[in-house]
């Protein structure tokens, strides 16, 4: 066993609230980011995903690591592992979160699960995140976290991971054009400092990815969009996992499609046709 793992294990059940306003302007500046026509008016429904630029704290300079995340410690565990990436999440919608509210978030690791695989040592959070809505309870959500090793220079990339067949045959695609000015008004929406999105000389030179790398949670924003736009419906409930990152380096394809039982699955795919995020939507 690591010797770490006990230390890192003794976050599991740590928790802490946060307080915010769901105020127009912010919505308004996230429509623009969208390109969106107009922005959802106070007293109307959030679209879902946006509740992610709430609720972020912004750290004190001082308190920065070098990738521009704040330092290890505090509410998450202090994982040691370099590269900390948003590998997905479970999302349900018991009620609308509403443009012009008061909003409270209660938050509680569920679990921290360090692992070795082939890519290396790996540390596996999962946060259970509580937003309400006034006093409604608006958005539960499961994120998970993955930290794990830089890969070795010269290490070959992991395999990609081809999309299911019925993204070849979509009901519903979208061709995204991501940018740097995109992923930067993302980043200040959401206080994201992590270089990784908006520094290219740091993404390229310092963490060796081809180029800026494209959020997670903005990837699963679109495909909730995606799917609500084919269900002519607001969602109940959202899961994605992310499986290979997205860059600004080229266009990429949203995809979704019926599942026969109601509800929606949806993809995003690399510009090259590899599965970088699979998603279902109820």
């Amino acid at each position: 066993m690591n010797p770490d793992e006990p230390r890192l294990r003794d976050w599991i059940g740590r928790r802490e609230s946060a307080e915010d306003s769901c105020d127009a302007r912010r919505v308004a500046d996230m429509a623009a980011t969208l390109d969106l026509p107009a922005a959802p008016r106070e007293g109307e429904r959030l679209p879902p995903g946006w509740h992610w630029m709430f609720f972020n704290p912004m750290a004190r300079a001082r308190e920065l690591g070098p990738d521009g995340h704040p330092r290890r410690g505090g509410f998450l565990p202090p994982v040691a592992l370099p590269r900390r990436m948003w590998a997905g999440g479970r999302l349900s919608f018991p009620a609308p979160l509403v443009v012009g509210a008061r909003l409270r978030r209660y938050s509680e690791i569920l679990s921290v699960d360090p692992k070795s695989g082939r890519s290396g040592a790996m540390v596996f959070v999962v946060v259970r995140h509580r937003v309400f809505s006034g006093d409604a309870l608006a958005v539960e959500e499961e994120h998970d976290i993955v930290y794990r090793e830089a890969p070795a220079p010269g290490a070959a990339p992991a395999a990609p991971v081809a999309p299911p067949e019925a993204a070849s045959v979509a009901s519903w695609t979208r061709r995204v054009v991501p940018d740097p000015v995109m992923l930067f008004r993302y980043s200040a929406l959401t206080a994201n400092g992590h270089r990784i999105h908006y520094d290219h000389p740091y993404a390229t030179g310092i963490e060796g990815y081809p180029g800026l790398v494209f959020h997670g949670p903005l990837t699963a924003t679109l495909l909730m969009a995606l799917a609500e736009g084919g269900l002519g419906r607001p969602l109940a409930r959202f899961e994605f996992r992310n499986r290979a990152p997205l860059f600004d380096v080229a266009p990429f394809t949203l995809a979704g499609a019926p599942d026969g039982g109601g509800g929606a699955l949806a993809w995003a795919i690399t510009p090259s046709g590899a599965l970088a995020t699979e998603a279902a939507a109820a």
